[in-house]
């Protein structure tokens, strides 16, 4: 009895001596979103490019870089996408090592619009990842996002605006080799911000995002500019 209340005091203490470690860093992510829509075509590209860093800036998390082939069905009000995506994962603290990760993934995003000025979008992703030493593994994610602009009636040009969203990730399998597990529940991530549309298609948002796993939750602060052309 006496050693299985050392153990659980044992790691109690390195759970939370883990969980000051991360969260006593704010996190920064700066990203770039485009979206393209060939002239009178279904089809188009989308992708982004995300530097992500334990702290402000220096220490790297991840860099990602994805991309994708859009359809918009007809008579849909629907955007379904099929892309690749290359990301570098690197250690926290003074460590250089990285790991590499190849990802394939499909998605559905649906737009909808509630009265005069709320904006929603509903994205549904489906993975294929290939992680450095572990299996093959899939995920499952579903993005809601919310825009409310506040001095326009839509997100035009001039805007300023509310940004909102919650993505909730879920493992497609526990099993990744080698004896090793990970949870159903891999992730989620709520953020709150504000952006400003420059001009048609060009807008900035600037926000904080919470990200919380089974073991960690960590701040992160976010800056993207979207650009649709």
């Amino acid at each position: 009895m006496k050693l299985k209340l050392l153990l659980i005091i044992i790691a109690c203490s390195s759970l939370h001596g883990f969980a000051q470690v991360e969260s006593s860093k704010t996190g920064a992510w700066y990203m770039y979103f485009l979206n393209h829509q060939f002239k009178d075509s279904q089809f188009g590209i989308q992708g982004d490019i995300q530097y992500r860093n334990w702290n402000l800036g220096g220490d790297l998390e991840q860099l990602l870089i994805r991309a994708g082939a859009t359809y918009t069905p007809k008579k849909a009000n629907v955007l379904l996408t099929l892309g690749y995506a290359n990301i570098t994962s690197g250690e926290y603290g003074d460590g250089t090592a990285t790991s590499g990760e190849s990802r394939i993934y499909q998605e559905v995003l649906i737009p909808q619009k509630l009265g005069q000025r709320i904006y929603l979008a509903h994205r549904f992703r489906y993975e294929q990842r290939f992680v450095e030493d572990q299996d093959f593994r899939t995920r499952y994610r579903y993005n809601l996002f919310l825009n409310v602009p506040f001095n326009k009636s839509a997100l035009e040009k001039g805007a300023v605006y509310a940004a909102l969203y919650n993505e909730l990730f879920i493992n497609g399998q526990q099993d990744i080799g080698d004896g090793r597990e990970v949870a159903f529940f891999d992730r989620n991530r709520t953020y709150l911000g504000f952006g400003y549309v420059l001009k048609e298609g060009m807008r900035f948002q600037l926000g904080w995002m919470n990200q919380k796993t089974n073991a960690i939750g960590k701040a992160q602060l976010q800056l993207s500019f979207h650009h649709k052309f």
